[in-house]
């Protein structure tokens, strides 16, 4: 894997981490999920916090998330939304958490100037050993603090300040007054600078986990795909071997769209690339190297070998002759081996995930399988010849990541996010502080405007909320 890590494609846009303070952070806020600290003096980390090299040093590379399951985080700085994201078990992971940095960007940033903040994505479920329980993880909850509890502070000097203003002869409570006061001596001034994190909640209607051997859950569909299935699923099991149910439910759910939807050029450059691909595939497996080959060699490769082209080649070829030379429409059914890579997700809140599968079904577009599905790509790279290695590596550091969105664009659909992320919603615990708020706020205004005429200098504390 050394060529993908040096290139960037793996480990890539990782924080290093090599100041003592930070390191300090860490090690209370992983002492504090783990009960574990590193003795490494920098390491990396991802947009969890999750550090391959701390991994290593302490054996367990899932040292953030025990059982594949309720992943726990440490964040050190807001820069980590834009790191990706390890060895995810579910495929909405990384957006819920992107998302979430994202929407508290000012009160991390302020929490994270003088401490780490640890948190974990919750859900109902605890452990996935009976594979029936994937399908009760509906929603996804993220509880975070700091490790001295400055967000619990807070809302305890929330607590005690709203006593102060509700409670007549609160001036004249000296335990209560103390409370506060040594409560904001640990949160600061929290009317000027909030500590309060939005806890949101995130659907997870359709997703994709490394689970028994990896699944693919349509909850609205009822449908559970994937290599292996268990026979405990109780909703519709597709294998991924089934190609014709599998083209069936997509069809019928609306899911794919074909790549080519009228004749020209434009479309047409999309299955030549995967025709590319596809020769790259067969050239391995004859023995035939790769390095520094250009698409005429490849050209010359095909001419040279017509007889043992791939079924998979000559069927998107005869579809790039319709778009570009008129040829007769070629008819390809899920029968035939080219049909899924004439496909794409069609858009919708599901797309990131067609897409996922889809590049599962066409393993041969090293691309998209490094787009969509990073961990099926490394697995299918550790088997390459070096020459393959080689060649995936330059194209895909000289042809994708020079543009990511408009390789994406061209891919995938315009419409196409670099990540799809799933749709926060508001948790009953906002819905309940905002009604409670509501009512209060007019009696809450009044009382308080009587009871600062009445202290005079002490107004100040009466303003602390």
């Amino acid at each position: 894997m050394t060529p993908l890590i040096r290139s960037g494609l793996m480990f890539g846009n990782l924080i290093h981490i090599d100041s003592p303070a930070l390191i300090d952070r860490y090690n209370r806020a992983l002492e504090h999920l783990t009960g574990k600290r590193t003795a490494l003096s920098d390491f990396h980390i991802d947009i969890s916090g999750f550090s391959p090299e701390v991994g290593d040093e302490l054996g367990d590379p899932l040292y953030l998330n025990h059982l594949g399951c309720n992943r726990q985080f440490i964040l050190l700085t807001t820069r980590q939304q834009g790191a990706p994201l390890l060895d995810a078990t579910f495929s909405t992971s990384r957006g819920i958490l992107k998302q979430f940095i994202a929407a508290n960007e000012d009160q991390l940033f302020a929490l994270t100037a003088r401490d780490a903040v640890a948190g974990e994505l919750v859900n109902s479920v605890f452990s996935v050993a009976d594979p029936a329980r994937l399908l009760d993880i509906r929603k996804i909850r993220i509880e975070a603090d700091t490790t001295k509890g400055t967000l619990r502070d807070a809302a305890e000097l929330g607590r005690l300040s709203d006593r102060f203003l509700q409670e007549e002869d609160a001036w004249f409570d000296d335990l209560l007054i103390a409370q506060m006061i040594s409560v904001a001596e640990r949160t600061g001034d929290i009317a000027r600078n909030p500590v309060t994190l939005g806890h949101a909640e995130f659907d997870q209607p359709d997703f994709w986990t490394s689970h028994f051997g990896g699944l693919y859950v349509f909850r609205a569909a009822g449908t559970v795909i994937g290599a292996d299935v268990p026979a405990e699923m109780p909703e519709r099991a597709i294998a991924l071997s089934d190609r014709k149910a599998l083209a069936r439910f997509l069809d019928e759910q609306g899911l794919v769209e074909p790549i080519i939807r009228q004749k020209g050029a434009g479309a047409a450059a999309v299955l030549r690339q995967k025709m590319d691909f596809i020769l790259v595939d067969m050239a391995d497996g004859a023995g035939i190297p790769l390095e520094g080959t250009t698409r005429g060699d490849l050209r010359r490769i095909a001419r040279a070998h017509a007889d043992k082209l791939p079924p998979e080649y000559t069927d998107l070829s005869r579809m790039v002759a319709w778009a570009e030379e008129g040829a007769p429409w070629p008819r390809v059914t899920s029968a035939d081996p080219a049909y899924f890579y004439t496909l794409r997700a069609a858009p919708g809140p599901a797309k990131a995930l067609v897409n996922q599968l889809l590049s599962e079904l066409c393993p041969k577009d090293f691309r998209q399988l490094f787009i969509c599905h990073k961990s099926a790509f490394y697995r299918a790279f550790r088997g390459w010849s070096e020459t393959r290695q080689a060649y995936a590596v330059e194209y895909l550091s000289r042809e994708y990541m020079a543009d990511k969105a408009g390789a994406r664009a061209q891919l995938f659909g315009a419409d196409d996010p670099l990540v799809r992320e799933p749709e926060a919603t508001e948790g009953p615990w906002d819905r309940a502080r905002a009604a409670e708020q509501a009512a209060q706020r007019k009696d809450e205004e009044h009382k308080a405007e009587e009871r600062l005429r009445r202290v005079g200098p002490w107004s100040s504390l009466g303003r602390v909320r």
